[in-house]
């Protein structure tokens, strides 16, 4: 009755270890749906993993972790003089870390908490948040008057561009240097493990801490199995109406009602970063189906994605299989293909 994630806990569990053992300091990323696990799943599994801190995405997420994992807490969203980051339970903060891109949020910061920890972020070619090399000085230089502040590290996160980003961090890691603040401790997101290598080669007297969570996560996609259960099934004849909308069905076959629906994330699609030609080809594609009320599903039967007979609804989908296919019976399985970091699960089940 569910959507349910399976997981084969061996491989799972076996290709966590591996990352955590090939990557030394290790900070594992848990933030908005857990990749589909749950951000306080996650936090249970860091915990087994032995490391000492994980990166979350909000102030808001910190109550889901804090009582799963007994580490730090590194905040991902940049400190701001307002709002949740002002709002952390008193119990939490010698165990959160901040994040902070401006130099007066820095000030504000030790003028609201002198204890507080952080960790200063460089901007980088993703120019998102973060201090510009100049900006990166001058906290250096305001740092010198607090000998007492708690500079945890420096943050690099880098865009998921192709191509090498060791020039990228090179010119990043002189601004670093040069900046002589009181850490050798360096936070980097989105390089692969030969970048990683490299860094920790060309800065020996600095320690590389990786912030992981897709490849983490869900790097073992071979462990990992979405399905749905066949709810209902209807026959139907060409001119039959059904759904919502009152739709006719455009020739004789079968109407399935599956789990999974707009809650859970189904059918709601988020902008691709893909801009090739294949894919703006698969869009005007999907557009032309959705014209004439044509819409492929993620849903599998057979090894065949389906169509949806009607847009998904809040917690059930309705599909449409012409005559002569297979038809599934109600209470079984079919596969699932999702985006994780976009997809409610009803039950995660692991082995």
């Amino acid at each position: 009755m569910s959507l349910t994630l399976s997981v084969d806990g061996e491989r799972w569990r076996a290709h966590l270890r591996s990352v955590a053992e090939t990557h030394p300091g290790l900070v594992p990323v848990l933030k908005g749906n857990g990749y589909g696990f749950t951000v306080g799943r996650l936090a249970r599994k860091s915990g087994w993993l032995g490391v000492d801190t994980v990166a979350v995405g909000t102030y808001d997420e910190l109550p889901h972790v804090a009582t799963r994992f007994d580490g730090d807490l590194l905040v991902l969203t940049p400190w701001r003089p307002f709002g949740a980051a002002l709002e952390v339970d008193p119990a939490l903060a010698r165990r959160v870390v901040h994040t902070v891109g401006r130099t007066h949020d820095l000030a504000d910061l030790l003028e609201a908490q002198p204890d507080a920890r952080f960790v200063l972020e460089r901007l980088t070619s993703m120019q998102r948040h973060g201090l510009s090399a100049r900006d990166l000085w001058a906290t250096g230089r305001m740092l010198q008057d607090h000998p007492g502040v708690r500079l945890e590290g420096i943050a690099l996160h880098l865009p998921l561009a192709q191509g090498s980003h060791l020039g990228e961090v090179d010119r990043l890691m002189n601004d670093v240097v040069a900046a002589e603040l009181p850490t050798h401790t360096v936070y980097v997101s989105h390089l692969t493990d030969a970048e990683l290598e490299q860094l920790r080669a060309s800065y020996a007297d600095y320690e590389i801490r990786p912030r992981i969570g897709t490849s983490l996560w869900l790097g073992a996609r071979d462990a990992l199995r979405v399905t749905a259960t066949v709810l209902d099934v209807h026959e139907v004849e060409r001119g039959d109406s059904f759904g919502y909308r009152s739709r006719t069905a455009p020739k004789s076959g079968h109407l399935l009602v599956v789990s999974g629906g707009t809650a859970h994330g189904i059918g709601l699609e988020a902008p691709t970063g893909d801009q090739g030609l294949r894919a703006r080809a698969a869009t005007l594609a999907r557009g032309g189906l959705d014209a004439v009320g044509f819409v492929r599903s993620p849903f599998s039967i057979d090894g065949k994605q389906r169509l949806f007979a009607e847009p998904p609804h809040m917690q059930a989908s309705m599909l449409f299989l012409p005559s002569g296919t297979r038809v599934p019976e109600v209470g079984e399985q079919v596969d699932v293909r999702v985006r994780y970091t976009a997809t409610a699960f009803d039950r995660v089940v692991i082995s």
